[in-house]
């Protein structure tokens, strides 16, 4: 029997906020006939303005959407609407049905595309020309290294010129559309960041912008894996076949939780496992255009067996999401393992030792409070404070994680880093757990 998802998961879903609203109107069983849920699938038809009813279909382990209306947003309305229905409970959307035909031939038919998917990768990866592939390198890593050296160049004008004078308009753009043309896009969205950094701040952007386009002048002389994330940083990527074709870690990954950010270009998710046999923490990142949410949404606090090809790096985190062995399953009955403030403070600094550029560490904390102050929000556990990030989370977020708490220690998940910790998930005093996004 599939464990059913929280409204608020569902909710998450939505592509934007005109789906969303619309999706409430159909979360009641009013428009629905024939609605089910087995075989990991939930099905219904949907009485829409025409006479024939919508069929609507849900593949929950990725998960996946079918419908015959002509939305072109997914998940659409009446998928939505379906699977609000589904979250309220078994009286509408009974368990253990079998799918109607048109159901078991979509679900068959994407198992069956899936695994051709992943043979198909595996043998590209297989099949490349080495040589060939060399070459590019070459020829890419010649550009970059230019790139890199006129960065270091006009960084070092600006300090000279003095930071208080700013350059003329749009001058840091022209430099950011130079890295791009040096194929180091790593690079141009550090140049961007300089026109919106604060003025008490700036110094610290040129100098870590600096160290970036320094170390890559260098980066054959650098260890292996600091290499590697000098390459990642500045903007060189390793297609999916390619980790997959290589080491896999096989696992039942804990899903810690998951936020989505959104700009006028696309969505991101991003999703944090955790191994129970590894303890290892990942990063899955999926996206989506606009009007289409990521295709990867697992429910904080499922577990899902599959295998992860982890990204080369000295703090290898990101990570491939590749064969599943089932699909995502109830989690532990009690929140995940944590730790202190400090020792999640002493983690991430190891962490930056080793990569210099690392932002923020995944952190489980056990058993802290939320407290307000005066200078803003706290997390503590009676010996050592951690300051909550700030602009992290809406004022109405970081309330809510207060009422989950209510003055009791809480289990919370997050990133930690030098800004302070962004709450992302929660787990309340029955242990289930509350995003916070």
């Amino acid at each position: 029997m599939e464990e059913r998802w929280s409204t608020e998961h569902v909710l998450s879903l939505a592509p934007d906020p005109a789906s969303l609203k619309a999706a409430g109107k159909l979360s009641g069983p009013g428009p629905w006939s024939s609605t089910g849920t087995g075989r990991g699938a939930l099905w219904g038809l949907c009485k829409g303005s025409g006479s024939t009813p919508y069929r609507t279909a849900v593949e929950l382990g990725t998960p996946a959407y079918k419908c015959s209306c002509p939305s072109r947003k997914f998940p659409c309305k009446h998928a939505l609407g379906l699977l609000l229905l589904w979250a309220a409970g078994p009286e509408a959307v009974p368990d253990g049905a079998a799918p109607p035909d048109w159901v078991a031939e979509w679900v068959d038919g994407r198992g069956e595309a899936a695994a051709e998917r992943v043979a198909k990768q595996r043998a590209k990866a297989a099949e490349a020309d080495p040589e060939a592939a060399r070459r590019r390198a070459g020829k890419r890593s010649a550009r970059v290294a230019a790139g890199a050296a006129e960065l270091r160049l006009r960084l070092a004008d600006g300090v000279r010129r003095g930071l208080a004078d700013p350059p003329p308009a749009g001058a840091w753009e022209e430099v950011a559309a130079r890295m791009v043309d040096a194929q180091a896009p790593g690079l141009a969205a550090g140049v961007r960041t300089l026109e919106r950094a604060p003025q008490d701040g700036l110094l610290e952007e040129y100098a870590m912008l600096h160290l970036l386009a320094g170390a890559y002048g260098r980066v054959d002389a650098l260890p292996e894996a600091l290499a590697a994330t000098v390459r990642a940083r500045v903007g060189f990527t390793t297609e999916a076949a390619e980790l997959l074709a290589g080491p896999t870690v096989r696992d039942r990954w804990q899903v810690l939780g998951s936020r989505d950010t959104a700009d006028e270009r696309l969505t991101t998710r991003r999703v944090w496992l955790r191994g129970a046999k590894t303890g290892r923490t990942a990063l899955l990142l999926a996206f989506g255009r606009p009007g289409q949410a990521p295709d990867l949404a697992l429910p904080t606090g499922r577990v899902l067996e599959a295998e992860l090809a982890f990204h080369p790096g000295a703090h290898p985190l990101r990570a491939v999401l590749g064969a599943r062995h089932g699909d995502p399953e109830p989690g532990p009955a009690g929140p995940p393992a944590g730790v202190s403030p400090a020792e999640a403070l002493a983690e991430y600094g190891a962490a930056l030792a080793a990569d210099p550029w690392l932002e923020g560490r995944p952190a489980v904390l056990a058993e802290v409070v939320p407290v307000r102050t005066p200078d803003g929000w706290l997390l503590t556990d009676g010996r050592g404070t951690l300051p909550v990030r700030r602009g992290a989370l809406p004022d109405q977020a970081l309330w809510r994680l207060a009422a989950v708490s209510a003055g009791h220690p809480v289990t919370l998940f997050g990133e930690c880093g030098h800004a302070g910790f962004t709450p992302v998930t929660a787990w309340d005093a029955e242990h289930r757990p509350v995003a916070l996004g």
